[in-house]
């Protein structure tokens, strides 16, 4: 009935695994949890139990192949006909999580998104960025998510009809971090495949400090840079892509460049406060879009 499929890299994953087993055990539903590490660096004894545990497995990849590889391979491997694909850094909200999928299922829908939330407990000052940005920016209510069902959406919690997935896969040619799950929206929203929207949040647990989330977004900003020349996102598909276009329209790139490098650490010094502000955030990546995209004009 239901694949469960957790890509995972530098994370015990193990309790994870266990409240979805408990879950799918008091559903009294076929199952099976896949976790699929990605190479990792540091080994969680802890994610060897999970061989241990009937009907999951924990699989180790032998190199860094990249997200959106690591999801396709878990579809493959799955065998049933839905697929749910998690977080390894995420957990259900509710005791009845995996029922409300379950309940979900009958229907038949093509996809079905529950929704994610952050902790309303403010983590310490070195990792409060990411925090505002996911409460900001990627918790929203199942009314606002409604309204734009294939818009508000993840490529987490997310559960999938597996052909579906298997027409539409990652794009396996992205193996560093950033947009690949954009593209892999897209490619579902143009193939009509209409997204379901339900109350069954997952609460992410990302615990990432500013310094760290920050060079994240940058190298997230080299492959939408990559994958906007390749003209496989367009500006409609991304607010970034869309401010820059703009910024472009009017010849003012190379300006932008030279602010961002004249005011970089003046951002960042906000940016790693106790108060940071999402817009400057905004500036920030606009900013260095902007100085990666002279200083490959400059090379050409």
């Amino acid at each position: 009935m239901l694949s469960i499929l957790i890509p995972t890299y530098n994370y015990n994953v193990f309790p994870l695994v266990l409240e979805l087993q408990n879950q799918c055990n008091e559903s009294r539903i076929e199952y099976e949890i896949i976790v699929l590490d990605d190479g990792s660096k540091t080994i969680f004894k802890e994610n060897e139990q999970i061989n241990a545990l009937e009907n999951c497995q924990y699989l180790i990849n032998e190199v860094n192949r990249g997200r959106a590889s690591n999801i396709n391979t878990l579809a493959e491997l799955s065998k049933f006909d839905y697929i749910l694909i998690l977080e390894a850094d995420a957990f259900p909200s509710k005791k009845n999580y995996i029922q409300l999928y379950v309940d979900a299922i009958k229907h038949k829908p093509q996809a079905v998104f529950g929704g994610v939330i952050y902790s309303e407990n403010k983590p310490q000052q070195n990792a409060l960025l990411r925090w505002f940005y996911g409460k900001s920016r990627e918790s929203k209510t199942l009314k606002q998510r409604i309204q734009n069902p294939n818009d508000i959406v993840f490529s987490w919690n997310l559960l999938l009809k597996k052909n579906i997935f298997l027409k539409n896969p990652f794009d396996s040619s992205i193996k560093t971090y950033g947009f690949e799950d954009l593209v892999f929206l897209k490619k579902l929203k143009q193939n009509k495949v209409f997204i379901e929207q339900i109350e069954n949040t997952l609460v992410h647990q990302n615990e990432e400090e500013s310094s760290f989330f920050i060079e994240k977004s940058k190298a997230a900003v080299l492959n939408l840079i990559q994958l906007y020349q390749k003209n496989i996102l367009e500006p409609v598909d991304s607010s970034l892509l869309n401010t820059f276009e703009t910024v472009k329209k009017l010849n003012l790139t190379n300006a932008v460049a030279k602010i961002f490098k004249y005011f970089e650490n003046s951002l960042l010094k906000n940016l790693l406060s106790e108060k940071p502000s999402l817009f400057l955030f905004d500036l920030y990546r606009l900013g260095y879009f902007c100085q990666q995209i002279q200083l490959k004009t400059q090379q050409k």
